[in-house]
């Protein structure tokens, strides 16, 4: 068995993104958090919280990442039903010239 950091961040992030178990490993990785059995105790001074430093910061990048990935598909969807209603059709293809005046 190849076992390496990597292979465990692949696995986190593939299983994070699969909206069947996302909630799950939401769940487990808070209660991994408050929970005082670590890979690294928590009463050990520096070494107990850098494990739980680097899953809090593993949970937050991921579900930013996934925020702006939903963010950017609405916007997506959004443009492309107003695009189908002709909200804006009129302006697509237009350019606008403007001269501009300093004040």
């Amino acid at each position: 068995m190849n076992f390496s950091i990597q292979s465990v961040y692949n696995w986190y992030r593939e299983t994070l993104r699969n909206p069947k178990y996302r909630w799950w490993i939401i769940l487990g990785t808070l209660a991994y958090l408050v929970s005082p059995i670590d890979i690294a105790p928590d009463f050990l001074p520096v070494v107990g919280q850098i494990d739980d430093v680097a899953i809090a910061v593993l949970l937050i990048s991921e579900i930013s990442q996934m925020s702006i990935d939903y963010f950017k598909s609405r916007k997506t969807e959004t443009a492309s039903a107003s695009e189908a209603t002709g909200t804006y059709s009129e302006a697509k293809g237009s350019t606008v010239d403007v001269d501009a005046v300093s004040m």
